[in-house]
């Protein structure tokens, strides 16, 4: 559980979820996604702004079609996670704020990663929160490399995960970095 969280020892929660207070005041909820996202996941989507869409799709999409929605709210336990950050409500009713992923690449002990926060939630920790729980889920997994791409000009991004330790790589993709961390190395700790 995050320091920060305001719940009393009698509010245990299941693993992954946690309170946590943004720096506005405002409290979120972390958690893996569930199938009841999918409605709310597409419904936060259209309140994205283009950029915030092509920095995590790394082009440009008009709309999270229910499909797609379905599929990302159910993750193979075995190969995905996701956590997103929600209001405190029951799944299905609370606005998703920003999604984390990440998939181990078939036949490697790699995986790749994923996030987005909205312009709602951003500059307040989150995406360092997140990523941090995403590396400690790949530990957990014990897989020995993150990896993702990154627009060039997501400097935010690139600074980020410069500041946890991990490296850039060359992109075969014009206008995209790939951004690797060693998972047997020290840095990309709490």
């Amino acid at each position: 559980m995050c320091k920060d969280a305001a719940v009393s020892p009698s509010d245990r929660l299941p693993p992954w979820h946690e309170y946590k207070r943004l720096l506005n005041g405002r409290e979120v909820l972390i958690r893996p996604i569930r199938p009841e996202d999918a409605e709310p996941l597409r419904l936060g989507f259209g309140l994205l702004r283009p950029d915030e869409i092509r920095q995590r799709f790394l082009y440009a999409i008009k709309e999270l079609t229910p499909e797609t929605a379905n599929r990302l709210c159910r993750p193979d336990p075995e190969r995905e996670f996701a956590l997103v950050v929600s209001e405190p409500m029951p799944p299905g009713e609370a606005l998703v704020g920003a999604v984390a992923r990440v998939a181990v690449t078939p036949g490697t002990r790699e995986a790749e990663f994923a996030i987005l926060v909205s312009h709602f939630i951003s500059g307040m920790g989150l995406g360092r929160h997140l990523i941090l729980r995403l590396v400690r889920w790949a530990r957990r997994k014990q897989l020995t490399r993150l990896y993702g791409d990154v627009l060039e000009s997501n400097t935010a991004m690139l600074t980020l995960v410069q500041s946890l330790g991990f490296h850039r790589e060359s992109s075969d993709s014009p206008g995209l970095v790939r951004v690797t961390l060693d998972l047997a190395q020290a840095p990309a700790s709490e």
